[in-house]
């Protein structure tokens, strides 16, 4: 049988803040009323959880053995509540993702959603940790790779790579043969080693059957986005992700001289808390997020 709640309550100052005097100050109460919770808990529970001497009070085994245990019953308590706020919290919704498909991929596709939806709040985060849905403070999560830790998910999209570079990169000397890229200044992209490799020169010099794999010099980035700031700069050649140039090829900063493609080995995923889904807003940015997925699959994929 469980204890009454107030008595766990004056247990769990008195061993978290270490005096009855503390503990009666935290809740707001007097050090008597506290006194008395705790002669009632131990009465219920037959043993002695507070030594008590001249001036003098500490735990005695079972109570640290018996705090600790309540302590995290109250933690999961506060916590509890606090992922109860946020998910009523109607101030906007947040969007975490990988950094560089912010910048170059779903922070430019926000504004389709925006006017659609002009009085939404949606906060872009962008960063390489994967957060834990429930508990920290994000509604939905784009990710790259297998499935890890997330319950409700769904695939968005696989990408695509192609050679781009900044057109004044090769107008004196434009390439004549699609084997000639590899001649220039190549920029690779090597991610974190919790991802799986994304596409090397090597890997698209056999695609293409160049006997020889380039020279492993140069430039390297761990994010895609800046690899593609560096070829807009003029700096080589990037594999670039389809889904995070179309900005750059519209505008003519990047340029694709030989359209040969590889495709990533895993695809990119959506994850949401499933109380996010009851925000004003959550399940329409579902859908439009899925449905830009969608949308970008059939752009990346090679034309057949």
């Amino acid at each position: 049988m469980i204890p009454f709640l107030k008595a766990l309550q004056a247990f769990e100052a008195v061993g978290t803040r270490g005096s009855v005097t503390a503990a009666a100050h935290a809740l707001g109460v007097s050090p008597g009323a506290i006194s008395q919770q705790v002669h009632k808990l131990e009465a219920h529970l037959g043993i002695t959880l507070l030594e008590r001497g001249a001036g003098k009070m500490e735990l005695t085994t079972w109570g640290r053995i018996y705090h600790a245990e309540i302590k995290k019953g109250f933690d999961h308590l506060a916590n509890a509540q606090h992922v109860l706020s946020r998910a009523r919290n109607e101030s906007g919704i947040t969007l975490s993702s990988l950094t560089s498909v912010v910048n170059k991929w779903i922070g430019r596709e926000i504004f389709d959603w925006q006017a659609l939806y002009p009085n939404a709040m949606i906060h872009l985060v962008g960063t390489e940790r994967e957060p834990t849905m429930g508990q920290d403070d994000v509604d939905f999560r784009i990710y790259y790779g297998q499935n890890s830790h997330h319950q409700y998910f769904v695939e968005l999209f696989t990408d695509w790579v192609v050679p781009a570079c900044a057109p004044r990169l090769i107008e004196t000397n434009p390439p004549q043969a699609i084997t000639d890229i590899l001649s220039f200044p190549l920029l690779h992209i090597v991610w974190d080693a919790a991802f799986s490799p994304a596409p090397s020169w090597s890997d698209w010099a056999r695609s293409i059957g160049c006997p020889r794999p380039p020279a492993d010099k140069g430039l390297s980035y761990t994010l895609s986005s800046s690899a593609i700031d560096a070829a807009v700069a003029g700096r080589g050649f990037v594999l670039a992700q389809l889904a995070m140039i179309a900005d750059e090829l519209k505008s003519g900063r990047l340029a694709i001289p030989f359209d040969h493609r590889l495709k990533l080995s895993d695809p990119y995923l959506l994850a949401w808390n499933r109380a996010s889904l009851q925000k004003p807003f959550g399940p329409e940015f579902r859908r439009w997020i899925i449905s830009t997925g969608k949308r970008q699959a059939a752009i990346s994929a090679p034309s057949t």
